[in-house]
C-alpha cells in the first residue's frame, strides 16, 4: 500500500491541502477553526498518515524536541509524569528527550547546555534545586522552560508542582491520631524544594501536638532505598528511647527503612510504624502494604505539557505556579504504637473536637 500523503487526508477531509498542512501542523494549528482541524485530524489517524517532522523541522529550522531533564531515572515516581508528558506533546509533533543528573547540579548545566546546543524547542527540568534560578534564567533566554515538581528560590518561572507541605501534614497527623509522640523523619536533600516543603509540614505538625523529633542527624545525599536503610539503621542504632514512626520523605527511603528494620529484627508495624510519599507503583504489594501520599503526578505531568505549549505558542503569560494537592493513601504498614500511653490519644481527639467546634 502506497504512503498516505497529506493531499490523501485533505481529499477525504474536503478541504484545501494548504488548510490539512495547518491543521496538522503545532505551529499554525490555532488558524484554522476547531471543528475543521478536528476533522483533519480525526481524517489523518485515520489514514494513518504520519507528519515528516524530520522534513518539516528542515524546512521551518527547528527540531520538535522537548528535553525533560531528571534526577533519577530508577525513581518509579517518574513514570506518571512522563507519560503525562507524553501524551499531550506527541499528538502534537513533539519528541521528549530525557536525560538524568543523579542530583548534580553540574550536570544539570551541562545537560541544559547540551539540550539548547542540540535545539530544542523547550526544556521540561523535574532536577532542579533551589539555588538553580540564576542559571535558569540564563537558559531561558534560549528556550522556553517549566519546571516540574520541583521550584527554585526566588520564583520567576512557570512551575508546577504538589502542595508538600500539605502532604506531609496529612500523613504525620495521621501518626500522630494513632497515639505516636515521638517521630522520626527520614529527609531528603533540603536544597530541593519538595524535600524542604515535607520536612517543614512534618515539623509543624509535631509543634502543634507537642511531639518529640527523634533526629537523624544528616539528610540523604540522594532519596534512595539504600540511603534510607542507611539513615534508617543509624537512627535505630543511636541508643536512647527509639522512634515509634518513622516518616520516610519519599517511598524508595521508606522501602530501605523497612529493610533497616527486618534487618535489627524489628517489625512494622508492630514495633515502628513507617510511611512513605509518592505512592509509587507497587508500595501497595509490599510487606506490609506502605501508609503513603499519593501525588497526582500523571495529572501534573499533562499541566506541564500545556504550561509547555502555551509557551511554545508564544503566550506571553506571566510566571505561575501552580501546586497540585495530595491525598493521604493508608494501608497496614501504621498502627498505634504498643507503648503509648492513652492519654496522648485522648488528648488529641479532644483538640480535634475543639478545632471542629470552632468550624
Amino acid at each position: 500500500m502506497a504512503d498516505v500523503t497529506l493531499k490523501d487526508v485533505a481529499v477525504r477531509a474536503g478541504v484545501h491541502v494548504a488548510t490539512a498542512s495547518r491543521a496538522l501542523d503545532p505551529d499554525r494549528r490555532h488558524l484554522v477553526n476547531a471543528e475543521t482541524r478536528q476533522r483533519v485530524e480525526a481524517v489523518a489517524r485515520e489514514l494513518g498518515y504520519r507528519i515528516n517532522v524530520l522534513a518539516r523541522g528542515l524546512r521551518k529550522g527547528s527540531t520538535g524536541l522537548i528535553g525533560v531533564v531528571v534526577a533519577d531515572l530508577g525513581n518509579p515516581f517518574l513514570p506518571p509524569i512522563l507519560r503525562g508528558v507524553e501524551e499531550v506533546l506527541g499528538p502534537r509533533g513533539y519528541l521528549i528527550a530525557v536525560s538524568e543528573t543523579h542530583e548534580d547540579p553540574e550536570t544539570l548545566r551541562r545537560v541544559c547546555e547540551q539540550l539548547v546546543a542540540r535545539r530544542v524547542e523547550g526544556i521540561v527540568i523535574s532536577a532542579a534545586h533551589a539555588g538553580d534560578g540564576d542559571f535558569l534564567a540564563t537558559v531561558e533566554q534560549s528556550v522556553p522552560v517549566v519546571l516540574a515538581v520541583r521550584r527554585v528560590s526566588g520564583g520567576g518561572h512557570h512551575t508546577v508542582t504538589h502542595d508538600d507541605v500539605l502532604g506531609a501534614r496529612l500523613v504525620t497527623e495521621h501518626l500522630v491520631k494513632l497515639g505516636h509522640r515521638r517521630l522520626a523523619q527520614l529527609r531528603g536533600p533540603q536544597d530541593v524544594s519538595s524535600f524542604a516543603g515535607r520536612a517543614r509540614g512534618f515539623q509543624d505538625v509535631l509543634t502543634e501536638y507537642g511531639c518529640t523529633e527523634v533526629t537523624t542527624g544528616e539528610p540523604a545525599r540522594e532519596p534512595t532505598t539504600a540511603e534510607g536503610r542507611r539513615l534508617a539503621a543509624a537512627l535505630l542504632a543511636a541508643g536512647g528511647p527509639r522512634p515509634t514512626a518513622i516518616v520516610a520523605q519519599n517511598d524508595l527511603m521508606a522501602i530501605g527503612a523497612l529493610d533497616a528494620l527486618g534487618e535489627a529484627g524489628l517489625r512494622c508495624p508492630e514495633d515502628i510504624s513507617i510511611v512513605g510519599y509518592n505512592d509509587a507503583p507497587l508500595t501497595g504489594h509490599l510487606t506490609p502494604p506502605l501508609t503513603t501520599v499519593r501525588l497526582p503526578s500523571h495529572a501534573l505531568g499533562r499541566r506541564v505539557a500545556t504550561t509547555m505549549l502555551s509557551q511554545l505558542d508564544q503566550n506571553q503569560e506571566p510566571p505561575t505556579t501552580v501546586a497540585l494537592e495530595p491525598e493521604l493513601v493508608i494501608r497496614a504498614s501504621t498502627a498505634a504504637p504498643a507503648d503509648e500511653e492513652p492519654e496522648v490519644v485522648r488528648a488529641v481527639r479532644s483538640r480535634d473536637r475543639r478545632e471542629a467546634r470552632r468550624r
